[in-house]
């Protein structure tokens, strides 16, 4: 990096829902340096703690190195506090016995496997300009025409 700055790739995302289930959407913006990248996907019929926790996966399918730490900001207390307090380990361990969202869970396990992450917990809708954006793209993503079903949710819950 030029200048001093930091080597770390800074993850915000954000996910939801209109409704719950109802149509709904991811937003992620990933920062390093003075590289951005915005990214937005919606769904037809899904639940916010889903767009949250999938916009945490399709953050990190973006990545193209795993060489630097990386910091992921999240308005979810499910999945900052899910990982960050232990409860993914054990439920992991418990084989996820009555827990929602399981096939997202193992995906973020194979996802995170490469990286050096750190989770850290932002307030939504308040002055973090990037999480900010991540709403405004996932509200967006989840009112495009044409929305792609959420197969492991939609079969699930008919």
């Amino acid at each position: 990096m030029e200048d001093g700055q930091e080597k770390v790739i800074r993850i915000y995302t954000d996910g939801a829902a209109r409704g719950n289930p109802g149509p709904g959407g991811l937003g992620v913006v990933l920062l390093m340096g003075k590289h951005r990248k915005e990214y937005a996907e919606g769904y037809r019929r899904t639940t916010n703690n889903r767009m949250e926790l999938l916009a945490v996966v399709r953050a990190l399918q973006l990545l193209k190195t795993n060489a630097y730490p990386v910091e992921v900001y999240s308005d979810s207390k499910y999945v900052v506090d899910a990982i960050t307090k232990g409860w993914l380990k054990n439920w992991v361990r418990t084989d996820f016995k009555q827990k929602k969202n399981r096939d997202l869970w193992e995906k973020y396990l194979k996802v995170a496997k490469p990286f050096d992450l750190r989770f850290f917990w932002v307030k939504g809708h308040a002055n973090n300009p990037e999480n900010n954006r991540c709403d405004e793209l996932a509200v967006w993503a989840s009112k495009q025409p044409g929305l792609p079903s959420d197969v492991p949710f939609e079969s699930e819950n008919p």
